[in-house]
């Protein structure tokens, strides 16, 4: 992962406790992805540790981790 610029990256991080619907239907209402694309990350964070979800604006990022972490999912901006 690397930040250049302006872009910086919204991490999702694996979790013992959250379903994979819970983490779905969060990645689509928060981060606006469709289905097929939110299932994708939550099976690359369930498998690899972590996945980059968006790309984007600091602030956008922030606003949207903050909802994220409200779901109980845990991120990190970078």
């Amino acid at each position: 992962m690397r930040n250049s610029g302006d872009e910086n990256f919204l991490i999702l991080f694996n979790d013992d406790y959250n379903t994979f619907d819970h983490v779905i239907k969060s990645l689509v209402e928060i981060c606006g992805h469709d289905s097929i694309q939110a299932e994708q990350c939550a099976l690359i964070a369930h498998f690899t540790g972590s996945c980059e979800v968006r790309t984007g604006s600091m602030s956008i990022l922030s606003s949207m981790k903050s909802r994220l972490e409200k779901n109980g999912l845990e991120c990190e901006v970078i």
